[in-house]
Parts: structure tokens; sequence; C-alpha cells
């Protein structure tokens, strides 16, 4: 006899950013979870500190976007990137790329397409879970399980039985699906029997967490995001006294030898007070996983792709993996998607391995400029005074290398899906645009974000889409057909009507069909012959 009884539709594994994403997703859409989070409470451990504008924008969409704002670094301090000899030495070269506040009201400004509708921000792993955390213990549909340890799944043809643990004895959950958000060492993917490829363990790295208010030391050349010296980089965690150094070790280093305490110093280049809270060695990968889902089983985040944080891909890749499959499973759960729509999160793995890449390319950029400073250390005092033509000279280069690290829009924001079976493209694909990984290119190509544009009320477009399927009509095109197939699909569908508005008419298309997720489903000038079919592929039921 098949069993049709279910504790929850959705089991999540694992409560960092990108499970609670998925959770709060899943809520937006009125679907039940239960999250499940090994640890007693969020972590205490420094990760990521910057959250990009893509992930801002989704942040704004769940509509947590003023708490998360509220614990991270004030918008009106600089994300300047500097290089210097050491941290009391010489200034060599200085990335310039202003505040939030700077790149909000640029967005309005030039209201071109190119940009985020929300800012970048630097915020610590450490501050911004608990705000997830305190928005999935007030969500009704989340219901919220820390302390309690996933350890193992079986899976048939109606849904998945899972053992979880706790301090005092375990229990089973039954669920339609589970996803794996368990991070690196992820358990369900080990259990999937889903293997990485690519490359483990790329360069040992020493990381020390520290306190102190010696600005004089740690900010000689004023407020930065970060500081970059050719024997490590300091990260201002909270633009206060927080700070975080990373330094790159030889392979065949003896890491548990090392005295952070000697790390500080070198990277400083004089004494002063300070209080370590965390040091230790860590080792990057790169890898993706060979597939997102195994039946019931689909895997999102740290699970599902590792990379060196040389861009700060790794939590923002994962942000946007729980936005894709949140409003996939909710449209099979609340039945208008389809089974190929669960196909689908496919679109993510190629997204990861762009992702990769780009990371890979940021780090051979980052060792160039570092080994060309050990260069010329080794050859002179670029700490003398009488060093400034060496200086220079490092300068030139490290502005010839460039800092792709801190400026790929193309990849944070200006991606898009190629080849998925849930979108429809046009025939002729002679017109899509031409990916560039350092600008986000404005389009209406299907598989693409929608760009952010403020409308001529003044409120951006993103504000007026519907919670699931929106059409957006310009001028007078008719939209009666799609409406009429989205009614006899049950698919939930607003059609939103704009006159006159230059910016998106100078994308080509009058009718621009968006996802859940705000990416671009089907685009055209005229509605198709069979509006029922366009939709049934959009929604994975073909």
């Amino acid at each position: 006899m098949t069993e049709t009884n279910f504790d929850v539709p959705v089991l999540i594994a694992g409560g960092g950013p990108v499970g609670m994403v998925l959770a709060l997703e899943l809520a937006r859409h009125e679907i039940h979870s239960i999250l499940l989070e090994r640890n007693d409470t969020t972590t205490s451990h420094p990760k990521m500190d910057l959250t990009n504008g893509r992930s801002m924008e989704l942040f704004r969409r769940l509509g947590i976007i003023d708490e998360v704002r509220a614990v991270g670094v004030p918008e009106d301090q600089t994300m300047d990137i500097i290089y210097a000899t050491s941290a009391t030495g010489y200034c060599l070269h200085t990335f310039d790329y202003g505040t939030p506040e700077e790149h909000k009201q640029r967005s309005r400004e030039t209201n071109d397409g190119t940009m985020t509708l929300e800012p970048y921000m630097r915020v610590s792993q450490v501050v911004l879970e608990p705000v997830l955390k305190q928005a999935i213990d007030d969500s009704p549909f989340v219901d919220v399980r820390f302390g309690n340890k996933f350890e193992d799944f079986s899976q048939d043809a109606d849904g998945v039985t899972s053992t979880v643990s706790t301090k005092s004895g375990s229990y089973t959950v039954r669920s339609q699906y589970l996803a794996g958000c368990d991070g690196g060492g992820s358990r369900v993917r080990d259990i999937a029997g889903i293997e990485l490829e690519g490359d483990f363990g790329i360069v040992p790295i020493y990381m020390v967490h520290l306190r102190s208010s010696d600005k004089d030391v740690l900010a000689k050349f004023g407020a930065a995001y970060h500081l970059q010296t050719g024997f490590g980089t300091l990260i201002a965690q909270n633009g206060k006294d927080i700070w975080t150094l990373h330094v790159v070790l030889s392979p065949d280093t003896d890491l548990d030898s090392i005295d952070p305490a000697d790390l500080v110093k070198q990277f400083a280049g004089t004494d002063f007070d300070y209080e370590i809270l965390v040091a230790n060695h860590w080792t990057p990968h790169l890898v993706v996983a060979e597939t997102c889902r195994n039946g019931r089983v689909l895997l999102a985040g740290d699970a599902a792709h590792q990379f060196i944080p040389t861009g700060g891909y790794g939590m923002n890749t994962g942000v946007w993996d729980a936005a894709d499959l949140g409003w996939k499973l909710a449209a099979v759960l609340n039945g208008w998607g389809g089974e190929a729509l669960l196909d689908s999160v496919e679109e993510r793995r190629k997204i990861a391995l762009q992702n990769r890449a780009a990371a890979i390319s940021n780090m051979t950029d980052r060792f160039a400029i570092e080994g060309f400073i050990q260069e010329q250390r080794a050859q002179t005092d670029i700490e003398s005074a009488d060093a400034e033509m060496i200086r220079s000279q490092i300068s030139t280069e490290i502005e010839r290398i460039g800092n792709a690290e801190n400026e790929s829009w193309g990849i944070e924001h200006g991606y898009r899906y190629i080849d998925s079976n849930v979108i429809a493209y046009p025939q002729d694909s002679s017109e899509a645009p031409e990916f560039d990984h350092l600008r986000a290119q404005p389009s209406a190509w299907p598989g693409s974000r929608l760009p952010h544009f403020y409308l001529g009320d003044g409120q951006p477009i993103y504000d007026k889409l519907g919670n699931e399927f929106t059409i957006i009509c310009l001028d007078s095109a008719d939209t009666a057909p799609l409406e009429e197939a989205a009614s006899e699909l049950g698919v939930p569908m607003i059609t939103l009507s704009i006159s006159n508005d230059e910016n998106l008419s100078s994308m080509g298309k009058s009718l621009i069909l968006v996802r859940p997720d705000q990416h671009i489903a089907w685009s055209g000038n005229s509605m198709p012959s069979d509006c029922s079919s366009l939709l049934k592929k959009v929604v994975g039921q073909v």
C-alpha cells in the first residue's frame, strides 16, 4: 500500500543562509517546510563578508531587505580595494568603488538596466544568519528545528523518509521532497550518490579573525573593504573593530606550526593591540556536483558547488539556488508545475560552472598581482622612502591586471539560463546576446534576468511583478490569449500593462513573460499561435 501521509511537503537539511532562504521562498508560496540544523545556534565562525546586488534584490523580494541592511556595514562606507606594501607602509594602488549609497543613486540616475535595484552590502554571515533565523522563526510556514541533525534518508516513488537525531534520541520525517542545503560535506549529497567534479584542496589558507580599534594600523589609507599587500588580505568586517586576515600559504607549509600572531605582525608591519577571536587554516575547493537532483532529493548551496572566495560567489550563488529551487518546488506542490520543472534545476548547475570559472580567473589575477609584489619585494626594499619609482611600477602592473573580482557584473547579475528545458527560446538564436562577465547587458532574451528599471512613476519594475508569473505588456499588445490559457491550466499569472516606457521598449519586445524568480521565460512582439503549449513548457507540464 502506498503511503500518502506526509509530515511536511519539504524537509530542508541545513540551516545556513541557503537553507533559510529556501524556507522563506517556499513560505512566500505558502508551502510548509521543516528546517533541520545540527547546531544549536546560528554560526559564530567568520565566513562570507559580502552580499552582492543580485542577492540583495532577492532579499527585497522576500520582504527582509530592511532587516538585512540594519545589521550590515553602513551604506555610506566605501567598497574600495586597496593594495599596499604593508598595512603601515605605502599605498600601491586603489580601486575606487564608492559606497552602496552612491550605487543606489547611480542606479536611479542612469536607469539603463545594467545595475541592480539593490546595491551590494558588506555584511558578515555571523550577523546575517540571525536575521534570516528570525524571519523563519516568525513564519507560520516553517517548522524550525535547530539542534536536530539530519542522518539518513530513503526515497520511494511517493516521498522521502529521513532519520533525524537529537541529543535525546532520534525520529523520522516523511516528506514529499528533501532539499540538501547541508554544506560542503553534505550528507544528503553523499547518500544520494551524487559526485563532485573539479579540483580539491586548491591551496592552504590561514585565517585570523581579530578585534582591534587601532585604525592607524589597520586603516592607515582610509576606509576600505579589502586591504591587500601581496602577503595577505585584510577584510574590514563591520567597518569598526572586527577584521579578518587571510594569508595564502605554500602547499608544503607545516600548518600546525603557524603562530597567527606572527602572520598579523608580518601583515601589519608593526606591533599593535588586538584580540584574536578565531584562528585556523582551511583549504578551498573548486568543485561542482555532477547533478543537482536524484529523484525527490535536490541540492543547493555548498552541497552543490564550492569555490575559492575570489569574487564572493559562494553564498551568493547559493542564495540564487534557493530562489530557483523554492519557486519550482512550490509550483509542483501547488499543482500547476510539472515534473520537468524539477529537472530544470540543472539550470543552476550551468551557472555554478560559470561562476567557478570566474572564481578561477579572479584567483589567477589575484595571485599574479601578489606574485609581482613579492617579486619586487625580493629585489628591493619597497618599504623605503626612495623606492617611489618601484612602487609606481607596481601600481601600473596592478592596474593592467585589473580587479575583475569586484567588477564582474555579468557574473553577478547579468547571467542567463541557456538550454533550459522550461524556457521558450526563439527558433532563431542569432540575436542572443553575447555573455560578458564584466557587464550586465539589459536584454529581453529568454533566460535573462529581467533588467532593473525605474518606471515613469518612479517605482522599480520589480516591485510591480506578481508573486508567480507576470506577463509584461507594453503599449497596446494583446495578452488575452495568454491570460485565457493560464486560467485554463491553473497557472497563476498577472498582467502588468506599461505604456510609453522607453527603457523597456528599447529591448525590442512588447511582451515579456517573467517567472517568479525574475527571469524571463518567453518574450515576443505578438502572441504565439498556441499559448497553452507555451505555458505548459515554461511550467514544466511538457
